[in-house]
């Protein structure tokens, strides 16, 4: 039972026949969407992607592949344990970065989220030296700390460049519909008793995955922008 089922004390069949038929969502990638999006809702799905496909294009290529250098995603994950209630990590083709649990109670702010971007930068230069003189491309979700006066001044003097991220756009997030998913899947139906099991289960997960399984979820990006335009904007299943 999810949140909403709690709330509304429905089954989560009912819950989500009302979302579906009565509000005109639907559930791609895991994240309720309109079911129809607007024209001007998918034009700017198709110019973000013409967008994002030429700033992969100019980067310099990745070593092990030919998407950019630095290419980061941060994306939350909630519901993770019992007083966790937050994942945030950070990863581009050859590994996670760097990874944030926020308890359940605090509030993910710009200040707070100001410093999960310092400590990505510092991360950067320790697991991936070769950066730091290359242009990093960083794709967040549109959360409002993220997009605060604030944090956009932090994202500038940190010399990180925005990937265009429309709304209502889970197919263009690989850790909606790449590492997120695999996640749940592997969490689905286990028991922990503390935060630290679930940590440990956590990164213990992603530690076993090889480069080729990151690489993998950031290069089925660049096809998820030439489908989303051959499809004028329509989500990519």
């Amino acid at each position: 039972m999810s949140i909403e089922d709690d709330t509304l004390n429905k089954s989560t069949e009912r819950v989500h026949h009302i979302i579906n038929e009565y509000l005109g969502m639907r559930k791609p990638c895991a994240k309720w969407v309109p079911r129809e999006l607007t024209f001007d809702q998918k034009q700017r799905r198709v110019d973000d992607s013409e967008k994002c496909l030429k700033m992969i294009k100019h980067s310099k290529p990745d070593p092990i592949g030919s998407h950019p250098s630095g290419l980061h995603t941060t994306n939350p994950l909630q519901g993770v344990g019992k007083r966790n209630s937050v994942l945030a990590r950070s990863w581009d083709a050859h590994r996670i970065i760097c990874i944030d649990y926020l308890e359940k109670g605090r509030t993910t702010n710009s200040d707070y989220y100001i410093a999960s971007l310092n400590r990505l930068k510092d991360k950067i230069e320790e697991k991936r030296s070769n950066l730091k003189k290359k242009k990093v491309l960083l794709r967040q979700d549109n959360a409002l700390c993220h997009k605060s006066v604030k944090t956009m001044a932090k994202i500038h003097e940190l010399g990180f460049e925005l990937i265009p991220n429309p709304s209502y756009s889970p197919d263009q997030a690989p850790s909606v519909y790449f590492l997120f998913s695999d996640l749940k899947r592997m969490l689905a139906g286990k028991k922990f008793s503390s935060n630290e099991e679930v940590i440990a289960e956590t990164e213990a997960y992603f530690e076993a995955k090889s480069k080729s399984y990151y690489k993998n979820g950031i290069e089925k990006l660049e096809g998820h922008y030439n489908q989303c335009i051959t499809l004028e904007g329509n989500f990519v299943e």
